[in-house]
């Protein structure tokens, strides 16, 4: 009889990145303090101001992507808050445990249970049945390397209106100062009108500066964090299914995970057995 598989699962939790909301929260908080400790809040708030600053850069970005590319932007910001704890390097052990155990069982023992362990893994549970029906490995490399390919851009492209948005951000600033400017001019003999023009002009500055700085674009650097992240975990996975379709001995195959590992990631898979 063959020996129990002992496949380990790579741990996916979701877990609470902290340093994005803290990050965001703090920031603004430091910003609010500020303004509360130098005099009312209510000067700060321009309803007009927002509304060309918030409204006209989700307006001008809408025209240089889609409407389909806001909504999964909004939709793809959740994994800034909540995401998926893979580490490269549990990876690659779950990698090698799959390549040494196809080396002495076979492949085709990997159907049922052991399969449905990496239901959550649509990825490399896609990549597992493709290699247990006998798809050639050019092909399985050609697959995964659209799919690859494919899920790297469309985080990028998220990451990518939010930069936009960044760019646009104090652009519309600067029209609503424009604006608040010319309502002063026209209006210099009519005192009551000053006051609030040139809060629309200051303000709306202030605005498209604060959402570049302390909002789109520390968000879009996060997104691009996780898209590298992403990128690098697809990638441990097709290095390993395509080890497994070529028959490697499973030793070729810690080498080129190790190739693709930072440098404290590196793993000992079979050192370790020959230290014991």
């Amino acid at each position: 009889m063959a020996e129990p598989i002992e496949i380990t699962a790579t741990p996916r939790r979701t877990m609470f990145d902290g340093a994005t909301v803290f990050g965001l929260a703090g920031g603004l908080l430091l910003v609010f303090v500020a303004i509360l400790f130098g005099g009312s809040i209510g000067a700060f708030f321009n309803f007009p101001g927002l509304l060309i600053v918030v409204g006209g850069t989700l307006a001008v970005t809408a025209v240089s992507f889609n409407i389909g590319d806001l909504l999964r932007t909004l939709g793809v910001l959740g994994g800034t808050v909540f995401y998926r704890e893979r580490d490269p390097q549990d990876v690659s052990y779950t990698m090698l445990e799959l390549s040494d155990f196809a080396r002495h069982q076979g492949v085709l023992r990997l159907q049922g249970e052991p399969l449905d362990r990496f239901s959550k893994e649509p990825f490399l549970h896609k990549a597992l049945i493709m290699l247990i029906e006998g798809v050639p490995e050019k092909d399985i490399g050609d697959i995964l390397g659209e799919d690859l390919a494919a899920s790297s851009a469309r985080l990028q492209r998220s990451a990518n209106v939010l930069r936009k948005a960044a760019e646009l951000s104090p652009a519309m600033g600067l029209i609503g100062t424009l604006i608040g400017l010319v309502q002063m001019l026209r209006n210099l003999d009519n005192p009551g009108v000053i006051g609030p023009s040139m809060a629309v002009a200051l303000l709306t500055t202030f605005y498209g500066v604060l959402l570049a700085n302390m909002v789109f674009n520390p968000l879009a650097s996060k997104l691009e964090r996780n898209a590298a992240d992403e990128h690098l975990i697809n990638y441990l996975y097709t290095l390993g299914i395509l080890s497994i379709a070529r028959n490697d001995n499973p030793r070729r195959l810690e080498m080129l995970l190790n190739s693709a590992l930072p440098p404290e990631s590196k793993v000992r898979f079979f050192s370790n057995d020959l230290d014991r």
